[in-house]
């Protein structure tokens, strides 16, 4: 079986990633990330799922963001939060983190090296999301021309680095309408931005909003615990 390193946060999309590269028989190793953020409960959700869908290895990197700060995820700023979808703002949010794909897919490389991993996937999307820049379909083309600049491997020709992103032009609920049909199991993840200690999600923060909309729009049901 090829090797794959797939960028797990324990949420819905990295979940959905994790059941792609499973289905396209790849041998699966997770890669998950303490960074600082405060919705680090993030990383109980990834355990267990990485447990239940028999990754060959799980890896939480620890690497501290909050040196820089500058989001509301790793900084003490509030996460906006809205009461409908349409009520998300255009613009890049405070949520963005500066640089995390860049560097989580850096991480991701190296890994790669070690293994002899020629692919690493990634759960972002262009349709259904924040607008961060490091999602969009231009920054994984230009990350993987990098990569293969980059490493002892690929400068000897023994590695040639494919950066796979199965989610990029499909919207959250044909994400969820995919991952259903392969066996995900939704309630296990989790997406919020500010959920409590015990994992309930606040239900008005982007993510959460795009979680509930992409649910009712493939007519599938939430599982979600959100906060009462």
């Amino acid at each position: 079986m090829k090797k794959a390193i797939v960028l797990f946060s324990g949420g819905l999309d990295s979940t959905t990633v994790i059941a792609i590269a499973r289905e396209q028989q790849f041998q699966l190793y997770a890669l998950s990330f303490s960074y600082g953020q405060r919705h680090s409960v993030e990383l109980d959700a990834a355990k267990r799922i990485a447990a239940d869908m028999a990754v060959s290895q799980h890896v939480i990197a620890d690497i501290d963001l909050t040196t820089f700060g500058g989001s509301a995820l790793t900084a003490d700023i509030d996460v906006p939060k809205h009461q409908i979808a349409t009520d998300m703002t255009d613009g890049i949010p405070i949520t963005y983190v500066p640089a995390r794909n860049t560097i989580f897919l850096s991480f991701a490389l190296a890994w790669a090296e070690v293994l002899g991993a020629q692919d690493i996937f990634i759960g972002v999307s262009s349709v259904d999301y924040s607008g961060y820049p490091d999602c969009r379909p231009e920054f994984i083309s230009a990350f993987q021309q990098m990569a293969n600049l980059a490493t002892a491997a690929g400068v000897e020709g023994s590695q040639q680095i494919t950066i796979h992103a199965p989610l990029s032009e499909l919207s959250k609920a044909q994400t969820i309408a995919l991952g259903t049909k392969l066996g995900v199991d939704y309630g296990q993840t989790l997406s919020c931005y500010d959920p409590e200690a015990n994992g309930a999600a606040c239900g008005y923060c982007d993510s959460c909003q795009l979680r509930k909309k992409g649910f009712n729009e493939a007519g599938i049901a939430d599982p979600t615990i959100y906060r009462s």
